[in-house]
C-alpha cells in the first residue's frame, strides 16, 4: 500500500474527548515548556515546510535520510495536514545498534517505522493534555498519547516530547525523545473481574453490546 494510502486509511479528526480515553486533567506545571527545551541541542527553527524545517536544524539527519531513502520526501512537503513525532539524531543513536541496523537495512520496514511516527491530523499539545489512549498511524498500526503525568510530561509511545507545536507549512513537528516502536505504550490489559463469592446473587442477563 502506498504511503498517501496509508494516512488515508488513517485519517481521523479529533474533537475533544471522541477519540482519546479521558483521563483528569493536570494543571500545566510551570516549569513544563522549560524543562522539554532543555533537553533540545538547540530550539527548532521554522522555515517552509516538514522537511525544510527538520533540513534546517541539523538535528534530524537520521530520520530526514530515512524519509529520502523511502520515498517519503514528497508526502511530508506536501501534505498541510501532518503530525511527525520527530526523533531527533541522539534518540536514533539511543537505538540498539543491532535494531537501527535492521530497519536501515530493509527499506520497506524502515518506511512503515517512519510512517508510524505520523499522523494525518494535526495533534497539538492541548489535545494530549490530560488525556491517554490510541490514534491511529500513517502505518495503519496505533500510536499511544498519555498526557496524563501529573508532572506535565507529554508521552507517545513511551517517549517525551521536548519540543512541542512547531508548526510548518506543511504539518506539526512534536519532537519526541526516543524513536516510537508500535506497541511499546501500549496499556496494561484490564484485570479480570473477581469470581463471585459463594451465595452471590449472579444476574444472567448477557452485558449489552457497546
Amino acid at each position: 500500500m502506498s504511503p498517501t494510502r496509508l494516512l488515508l486509511a488513517a485519517a481521523l479528526v479529533l474533537t475533544p474527548g471522541a477519540v482519546l480515553a479521558q483521563t483528569p486533567a493536570a494543571a500545566p506545571s510551570a516549569s513544563m515548556a522549560a524543562a522539554p527545551m532543555a533537553a533540545m541541542t538547540k530550539p527548532v527553527t521554522v522555515q517552509g515546510d516538514l522537511i525544510d524545517t527538520l533540513k534546517l536544524n541539523g538535528q534530524f539527519n537520521t530520520f530526514i535520510k530515512g524519509v529520502a531513502d523511502t520515498n517519503l520526501t514528497g508526502l511530508l512537503k506536501s501534505n498541510g495536514n501532518l503530525t511527525v513525532f520527530v526523533p531527533t539524531d541522539a534518540a536514533f543513536a539511543a537505538m540498539p545498534p543491532a535494531d537501527l541496523a535492521k530497519i536501515t537495512s530493509d527499506k520497506i520496514a524502515m518506511q512503515k517505522f517512519l510512517m508510524h511516527h505520523i499522523v494525518n491530523a494535526p495533534i497539538p499539545t492541548t489535545k494530549i493534555k490530560g488525556v491517554k489512549g490510541p490514534i491511529p498511524s500513517g502505518a495503519g498500526d496505533q500510536i499511544l498519547l498519555d498526557g496524563s503525568d501529573q508532572g506535565g510530561a507529554l508521552k507517545v509511545d513511551g517517549a517525551t516530547i521536548i519540543q512541542a507545536d512547531v508548526k510548518t507549512a506543511s504539518g506539526l513537528l512534536q519532537v519526541v525523545d526516543h524513536v516510537l516502536v508500535a506497541g511499546q505504550g501500549a496499556p496494561e490489559p484490564a484485570a479480570a473481574p473477581a469470581a463471585p463469592s459463594a451465595g452471590a446473587n449472579v444476574s444472567a442477563t448477557a452485558p449489552a453490546k457497546q
